[in-house]
């Protein structure tokens, strides 16, 4: 009985329960204009369009700052080449086709991005630093001071050779290269010194490389203004 009247029921179309679908777009009386209050408005296809937004690139904060050049250094400019010459030695760089160096009136030197895109953002900042380490090496130098940590290490000077006890069976001997320096303090402090501030860095960082801190006693060979994270041994199990 209750099969043969649901079949006789009609079952409600689509139209029925969605008036709107039978009135126009932009229909204030349909169902979407009356109870919601939305108007929907139709927009000819030739008045759709693109707007474009052109980005610019924030100044570096360290880029645009003046480098300051010394009475007793020389330079040479060369359209994208600096040459900086100075009592120390001598030094020169290459810049990218983003940035740009100009002497000023007053005998500053300022680096300027010629484009304006992340690229050039990135190198502004960083070709600055180079060309102010290029003159401040020439002029006053750079130095590195590391720390000899642990029983029996020690280290000394030998000719243009640095020799380090660092606990192996036979001393640690490294040629020191052109242009630096190295000096040995109460045989334990070790001072690399020149005027190309990246190849200190890269020497102090081969000669720690031999023996880097170890976590839980701290031996080995440090920078002198590194802080090295301790570790807790084990500890015995409670009786």
């Amino acid at each position: 009985m209750h099969t043969e009247q649901a079949a006789a029921t009609p079952s409600p179309s689509m139209a029925s329960l969605s008036p709107s679908l039978h009135l126009p777009c932009n229909s204030r009386t349909g169902f979407l204009g009356k109870s919601r209050g939305i108007h929907l408005r139709v927009i000819p296809a030739g008045r759709v369009g693109f707007v474009r937004k052109t980005v610019e690139c924030k100044e570096s904060r360290i880029g645009k700052k003046p480098i300051e050049v010394p009475s007793n250094v020389t330079l040479t400019l060369e359209e994208q080449f600096v040459k900086a010459k100075g009592p120390l030695g001598e030094l020169s760089l290459n810049y990218p086709t983003e940035v740009k160096v100009v002497k000023e009136e007053t005998g500053k030197l300022r680096v300027f991005k010629t484009v304006e895109t992340k690229r050039a953002n990135q190198m502004h900042g960083l070709f600055r630093t180079l060309t102010d380490n290029i003159i401040v090496g020439v002029s006053k130098g750079f130095d590195k001071r590391l720390q000899l940590v642990g029983v029996g290490y020690r280290a000394t000077v030998e000719g243009k050779d640095l020799v380090m006890n660092l606990g192996f069976s036979h001393p640690v001997r490294m040629a020191v290269p052109e242009g630096l320096q190295v000096k040995v303090e109460e045989n334990t402090r070790i001072i690399v010194s020149g005027y190309d501030k990246s190849e200190i860095g890269q020497f102090a960082a081969t000669i720690k490389k031999w023996r880097p801190p170890e976590p839980y006693k701290g031996k080995g060979i440090r920078y002198q203004d590194e802080i090295v994270r301790r570790k807790e041994g084990k500890a015995g199990k409670k009786k």
